[in-house]
């Protein structure tokens, strides 16, 4: 191996076209034995890791940019006019105001950032790579040029490398080129970094790592990715938060335009309007949003359930109907063999025998892993040692099958393994009683069976049916009962599975899934016009014809182009009956309980039928051809022992088999919902509350019911507590939870009219009837405020039912609230917050205070669940 100090920087441009052995020469590599463990590591040093470094913000950066933008101006621009006019406590107090509010989203989005960190770091890739001679399992990062590594359906390509093997390698490329079909790929061909192996299986010598690849080197393409999208939930608070900044600006507005008539002191007046305004508006939404999203995705971590798009919490939320996977998700995935039918004159050892030269034991596949365990309890292996694999195609979805040619004893021989029913074809001029095996296959699937064919064939022979190898994925344990669980929840579960539709019949009965089990053959017929049905067989035949002599890219873009055209002929005369097709597969598709016999393309075309019926849905994949499906549903989820490309393209990961995974990541995504919609009505109702006060009181009365400093005090103390919203223990509903914009406006208005009537009332007795002085009018005003503002929370935490009812507060909500009011309460009894700032009450007026509020917050409750139960005759939400 060569010493680092002469290992060269090679590009994968430099080698194209030159052949493995000599590019390996090149690097100083092994494509026999790999690298060692040793040249590995002195590679590591001298290349870095395979990674392309991330462009992050410095702590200074992070921190600073609290400082710039919209509302830390308006606080700076409060603290400057404060000082221009010499109120030194009032710049002090804002100037707080203004650190603590930058420290508390700098910490909060530092944990943010560091949970995040923790669930990708789960999510790192590996790949399979030879060092000393052996395959092992390492982080992608690890990899170095001079490796050979193994590729296989649904791995995205880990670094630049070249393909060792001349054998049929299919990969897609578009994210880096730009083509738009996959490309075949040969012994020499260059594989990009980040490209998508769709079919075939193959050995690589790696060339190029980190940012030394050609995605590296092409770093606008990063720039050019997909930005998360936001929710539906994002949506619409911040569309709640815009509609309550024009509320505030306009009533602000309205304060300074009747303050400069009445030729009060403009300096004054806008500090008090921008002091104002920055208290009114949702200053701490960003921050109660992510840090309840992050915390939601580390206890769905602790969950088994990694969450790559934090939106998905919400969408997850909304999700009623729950597409899941049979294998691994419903069953156990784990393939036990049944009895062996051997075919005449062979024996069940020949039917392991050949199935086992049609497999790689170094793939794990779960549908090998039997085979292979078999062969070892027939003391097989002395018989294998004698043959020598010279050729192997692996399985791919559209083939349905594996095949590999070996030389035994001398004799060359070809064997295959895959679904009976394609085997039983390439046999066709050799089986005997096709019936019977028909008979066979058919008592084995309608006993939940799934059967394998093998098949043999001398040099020069025609292929013989060996036997059936029959294997059963039980269902798991927990399964029958976490469906319960779901439908319990609102969810319609329906299955999918490739198997056969007796198998999916026979497990869906066992799960009580329900016996409406769909051959999703059905549904491509009942979707099929005759338009398509033509164009179907030209593309066939077309392809059929000219596949030997013609390009493949060009054969594609022809029928592409005649497809093109038959569409838009036949969709013109035919509009009406289109329609009308497609509502009936709709329908279809929505009263099913299953599909069988789904091929992964199949996926993306039952999601968008759901989603036409007006269904929120969740759809699980493992492999590279349900990215597309992932992608389509609102919440993909990549099950255990996804393909690299399948967990790209989901919105969850799951760690851990099976369906109750799913399902307790929908409940927290429930209860993460509750408690950022419990927030969306406190802070409407209370922006509704302070701002319409001050402009009333204002407007009409010429009376400041509490001082610009009281404001900003008043601000301080109510962001803190809630942001613990987040860390509330919260209900899960019963029923998926959609955004209702005409539920949130009611409750909060009402809940803000309220309070409105209730700081009236507080106001008439002061001035009116006790004549207290101004100044001692508002400490009360301020004391009234942080208290009953606080209640509110209690109000809208349970925001349908009464306050007392389960599931009661957390432990840091109640001590967070409990002790900002009581220090508010404080200031207001002494005066004092970093010197003198109002009129102290004394504690008799501050605990008529909290009696007032207590009775109050009675009344609160009273007008919420009146609203509630008036909204629920009217249909417009679901009792509770």
């Amino acid at each position: 191996m060569a010493g680092t100090d002469s290992l060269p920087k090679v590009k994968i441009d430099e080698v194209k076209g030159k052949a493995p052995e000599e590019v390996a020469r090149l690097l100083g590599a092994d494509l026999e034995k790999g690298l060692s463990q040793e040249e590995a590591r002195r590679r590591l040093e001298h290349y870095g890791p395979n990674a392309i470094p991330e462009k992050e913000e410095t702590i200074w950066q992070r921190l600073l940019k609290r400082f710039w933008g919209p509302i830390p101006w308006m606080i700076e621009v409060a603290a400057l006019l404060s000082a221009l006019v010499q109120k030194w406590e009032d710049f002090a107090i804002i100037t707080v105001l203004l650190f603590v509010n930058a420290g508390v989203d700098f910490w909060q989005e530092s944990k943010a950032i560091s949970a995040l960190k923790v669930l990708q770091k789960k999510l790192e890739r590996k790949a399979r790579v030879l060092r000393d001679g052996h395959w092992q399992e390492v982080d992608v990062r690890d990899l170095m040029p001079g490796d050979v590594i193994r590729l296989r359906m649904g791995d995205l390509v880990p670094a630049d490398a070249i393909l060792i093997d001349d054998t049929y390698l299919q990969v897609d490329q578009s994210a880096l080129t730009g083509e738009s079909l996959p490309v075949n790929k040969k012994a020499g061909d260059p594989l990009f970094s980040g490209s998508v192996v769709k079919q075939g299986e193959a050995r690589a010598l790696v060339v190029s790592t980190g940012v030394n690849t050609y995605f590296g080197r092409t770093v606008a393409l990063v720039a050019k990715a997909e930005r998360e999208e936001r929710s539906h939930f994002q949506q619409a608070v911040i569309q709640i938060g815009d509609a309550l900044i024009v509320m505030t600006i306009a009533l602000v507005v309205i304060i300074i335009i009747i303050g400069l008539f009445r030729n009060e002191n403009w300096i004054e007046l806008l500090r008090f309007s921008l002091v104002l305004t920055v208290a009114s508006i949702p200053v701490a939404l960003p921050a109660v949003l992510t840090v309840t999203m992050a915390l939601g995705a580390l206890e769905l971590a602790k969950r088994q359930t990694i969450v790559r798009k934090l939106a998905a919490i919400e969408e997850l939320a909304g999700v009623d109907v729950l597409a899941a996977d049979k294998t691994g998700t419903l069953t156990q995935n784990k393939m036990t063999i049944e009895r062996i039918r051997p075919q005449a004159p062979f024996e069940a050892a020949d039917v392991i025998f050949y199935a086992v030269l049609a497999s790689r034991e170094e793939n794990n596949d779960p549908i090998e892993k039997p085979i292979f365990a078999e062969a070892k309890k027939l003391s097989l292996d002395r018989r294998l040692a004698a043959c020598q694999v010279t050729e192997f195609v692996p399985f791919d979805p559209v083939r349905k099958r594996t095949e590999a040619r070996a030389v035994c004893n001398g004799k060359e021989i070809w064997v295959s393994k895959g679904a009976p029913q394609v085997i039983m074809q390439l046999c066709e001029e050799t089986l005997g009683d096709v019936e019977a095996v028909e008979r066979e296959l058919e008592e084995l699937a309608a006993n939940g069976f799934r059967v394998l064919g093998v098949a043999m064939s001398e040099a020069g022979g025609k292929p013989r049916f060996v036997g059936l190898i029959p294997l059963y994925d039980p269902p798991r344990p927990d399964s029958a009962q976490v469906i319960e669980e779901a439908r319990r929840l609102g969810l319609d579960v329906k299955m999918i599975t490739g198997d056969h539709v007796a198998i999916a019949r026979y497990i869906a009965q066992v799960l009580g899934i329900g016996s409406r089990i769909l051959d999703v053959r059905e549904l491509r017929e009942a979707g099929m016009k005759e338009w398509q049905v033509l164009a179907e067989v030209l593309t066939r035949d077309l392809y059929e014809a000219f596949k030997p002599e013609a390009d493949e890219k060009e054969i594609r873009s022809f029928v592409r182009k005649v497809v093109s055209e038959l569409t838009e002929i036949f969709e013109k005369e035919h509009l009406g009956t289109v329609h009308r097709h497609e509502s009936e597969i709709v329908k279809m598709v929505e009263e099913a309980d299953g599909f069988a016999q789904v091929f992964p393309e199949d996926k993306y075309f039952i999601v968008e039928k759901l989603q036409k019926a007006g269904h929120y849905v969740a759809m699980t994949g493992d492999g590279v051809n349900d990215a597309p499906a992932l992608k389509k549903a609102d919440c993909g989820i990549a099950v255990e022992g996804a393909t690299d490309a399948a967990r790209a393209a989901a919105d969850l990961v799951l760690l851990a088999p099976g369906l109750k995974v799913i399902v307790s990541a929908v409940e927290l995504a429930r209860q993460i919902f509750e408690r950022m919609k419990s927030y969306a009505i406190y802070r409407i109702a209370e922006t509704v509350r302070v701002v319409l006060l001050m402009w009333a009181t204002i407007t009409f009365f010429n009376f400041y019911p509490v001082t610009a400093l009281m404001i900003i005090i008043l601000a301080l103390l109510n962001d803190i507590p809630i942001l613990t919203i987040a860390y509330d223990n919260a209900r899960v509903s019963k029923n998926p939870v959609r955004w209702n914009m005409h539920e949130v406006l009611t409750v909060s208005g009402w809940l803000g009219v309220a309070g409105l009537l209730s700081s009236f009332l507080l106001f008439y007795l002061s001035v009116v009837v006790w004549k207290l002085p101004h100044d001692f009018i508002q400490t009360l005003f301020f004391v009234k405020l942080i208290v009953a503002g606080h209640g509110t929370i209690y109000n809208t935490r349970t925001y349908d039912r009464w306050f007392w009812t389960k599931p009661y507060p957390s432990g840091i909500l109640f001590w967070a609230t409990m002790s900002t009011a009581v220090l508010g309460t404080l200031i207001g009894v002494y005066g004092w917050f970093f010197g003198r700032v109002m009129t102290p009450i004394g504690w008799s007026w501050a605990g008529f205070i909290w009696v007032y509020a207590a009775a109050w917050f009675l009344f609160n409750d009273f007008v919420k669940v009146s609203v509630y139960r008036y909204l629920e005759r009217r249909g417009v939400v679901e009792p509770s």
